[in-house]
């Protein structure tokens, strides 16, 4: 195929998509999965990418430069450059949950690859990676040597023909009956890799859970949006006298309650009081503010509130609440953490959105340290940017 002069130089340039509006001449009519190769206006070869059909992104790229051949030992050696900019992170010893791909981050664009211990755990976003796990299976077998490989689709996948295959099959090894224990940054946990969230556990915020630990030392900790646990749980571990988790979900809180007790071995866990409670986290905090509670550190931590660029501003209404919420939570003094995974926003916008909201509840933030993406969670092109958080003082 050709593109218009702009895509091409997008290309060039070193982005990892190729929209359907940006192609002028394609050469065969392409299935899903087929590897659409990228020629210049004088033939050269510019990239090779995956073609998908269903998706206005009309190719994903996995190679641009020189002529390759897509096939095992090329996925392999794909696999194992992502493993090694994850090195240092392995190296640490502490920790055996993590990202081993990153989708498009990685130029394995539309797949994720996460491992929890000896369990990896393969999540599609697009079908046009069905004809390519005969090759990227054993890739995957001859890269990382896992017990299991399971099989997980994105929500636009349900219903997408599998060629006799069923989510949560295992594609190396038997898919675990079991949550799987894995370790992060010396702490236990579980992943339910069948039917869990996401892989069975989100892993893109350990770094800021660690931080949490070194802060909580003596203090009541509100962990909002708390899920299964993991800032209750470094908490726990760094000493907190108190931690209150608070969630929508009664089974993730109960998963939260395992991972605590997963960690019973360490005293600092054991000293520390834990309870949970099932509710919309706004009208939890509303009702927490007007009996009075206050807490040294409230973490916050929402799911995206942007599945589409027409909704930024409605995200932005959210976290401004969140944020006028979360500050009359904190005691003088004390710390906050607000975190978003909202793509389509900004970092600026977050940051913005946040100081200003917590300015006019009378709070005004003395921020700490703002942070983003973690080794294994690499960003490759502007759209693969989606975390931010700050961590910030509340006079």
């Amino acid at each position: 195929m050709r593109l218009t002069p702009d895509a091409l130089r997008q290309v060039r340039g070193g982005h990892p998509w190729v929209y359907e509006a940006s192609i002028t001449s394609v050469k065969g009519d392409g299935a899903s999965g087929d590897l659409a190769v990228v020629f210049d206006d004088d033939r050269n070869f510019v990239a090779i990418g995956l073609f998908d059909p269903a998706s206005p992104i009309r190719v994903k790229l996995v190679h641009r430069g020189k002529p390759m051949t897509i096939d095992r030992d090329f996925w392999t050696q794909r696999l194992l450059t992502a493993q090694a900019r994850r090195q240092p992170l392995i190296d640490r010893g502490d920790t055996t949950g993590f990202r081993l791909v990153n989708g498009e981050n990685d130029s394995m664009p539309g797949l994720i690859l996460d491992r929890y211990d000896n369990t990896l755990v393969l999540k599609l976003y697009s079908a046009m990676w069905l004809p390519h796990l005969i090759d990227l299976v054993p890739a995957v077998a001859d890269a990382f040597h896992p017990e299991a490989l399971v099989l997980r689709l994105a929500r636009n996948m349900h219903g997408t023909p599998l060629h006799g295959l069923e989510e949560g099959d295992a594609l190396i090894g038997v898919s675990p009956v079991d949550p799987v224990l894995f370790t992060e940054c010396g702490l236990t946990f579980e992943a339910d890799v069948v039917r869990g969230q996401k892989t069975g556990y989100f892993l893109d915020q350990r770094e800021n859970r660690s931080l949490i630990g070194e802060y909580a030392d003596g203090c009541r900790v509100l962990d909002m949006f708390a899920n299964t646990g993991g800032f209750s749980v470094h908490a726990a571990a760094g000493g907190a006298r108190e931690v209150v988790a608070v969630d929508i979900s009664a089974p993730a809180l109960a998963a939260a309650g395992r991972n605590m007790a997963h960690n019973l071995m360490r005293n600092e866990v054991v000293a520390c009081a834990f309870r949970t409670e099932a509710g919309d986290a706004f009208e939890v905090m509303d009702r927490y503010a007007r009996k009075g509670e206050r807490f040294e550190v409230v973490i916050v931590d929402p799911p995206s509130f942007t599945p589409r660029q027409a909704s930024v501003e409605k995200a932005l209404q959210s976290y401004t609440m969140l944020a006028e919420r979360a500050v009359k939570l904190v005691r003088p003094d004390g710390l906050l953490l607000l975190a978003s995974c909202s793509s389509r926003v900004t970092a600026d916008e977050f940051h913005l959105t946040v100081s200003h909201a917590a300015a006019r509840a009378g709070r005004p933030l003395d921020e700490l340290r703002r942070t983003a993406h973690t080794i294994d969670h690499p960003v490759g092109f502007a759209q693969g940017a989606y975390l931010k958080a700050v961590f910030a003082r509340v006079p």
